[in-house]
């Protein structure tokens, strides 16, 4: 009898390149399909209460999308890339069915779901409740961790986004994003030149941050083990 890791590989068998600047899935659109981001990278945008737009998370290797559409059937966030990206395409309804047949698969899918859920209230709570500096000290925090859980420097990197997007998923103006990276620079916490930063004193930058320290992070320790886990890299491409 075929394990769960094996049935998986056999629903998750397309793959989709997102040019920069495409959107994966719009705001409103039915909700079919999971994405497990294989390359590249994308922002998720949201529309708030007052009809106002805003960046809702950064999306990179190993995260997974689309869980917003679960709900009420229709993604909640318009999905964009920021560079030429692919995606890993798993349908929702073969998953279900998948889940119901294969208990390990369900708990696993309950997890991720879960770890977002909680994901996002923290990260809520947390910007909401925290000063302008703790917030971009966090986010820079946040980054770190996750390029250094892709086995990438967790000290030296590329910023993909724009500080008025930074800004925008911060609840920051541009002006005060770029008034406390040049103060952190100027403090020699960090070195930033355009958009290539490095981390020189992670222990201040950490002392900064206190308490809130991780609420940057957005993808749990075990969404890279879950692409490998769907053997996203092994299936052909749909254009």
């Amino acid at each position: 009898m075929p394990d769960e890791q094996e049935v998986l590989a056999t629903l998750v068998d397309k793959r989709r390149r997102v040019a920069r600047g495409d959107v994966l899935f719009h705001l409103g659109d039915e909700f079919r399909s999971l994405y497990a981001v294989r390359t590249g990278f994308f922002k998720s945008i949201v529309v708030g209460g007052d009809e106002q737009s805003q960046i809702g998370g950064f999306h990179l290797s190993g995260d997974i999308l689309g869980f917003d559409g679960m709900a009420e059937g229709r993604y909640e966030s318009e999905v964009r890339a920021m560079e030429d990206s692919e995606v890993c395409v798993i349908p929702y309804d073969g998953l279900s069915d998948l889940a119901i047949r294969f208990p390990p698969l369900q708990r696993q899918l309950h997890r991720l779901m879960s770890r977002e859920i909680v994901r996002e209230r923290s990260v809520m709570l947390l910007l909401g409740s925290m000063q302008a500096d703790q917030k971009v000290a966090v986010f820079l925090l946040g980054v770190a961790e996750r390029y250094r859980r892709l086995g990438y420097s967790g000290t030296s990197f590329i910023l993909r986004m724009t500080r008025e997007e930074i800004g925008s998923y911060l609840g920051l103006k541009l002006e005060t994003v770029s008034r406390h990276l040049s103060a952190f620079d100027q403090q020699g916490l960090i070195s930033i030149d355009k958009r290539e930063v490095i981390l020189k004193d992670l222990n201040a930058l950490q002392r900064v941050a206190g308490s809130a320290i991780g609420a940057g992070s957005d993808a749990p320790a075990n969404r890279t083990e879950w692409l490998e886990f769907v053997k996203c890299s092994d299936h052909p491409e749909l254009n």
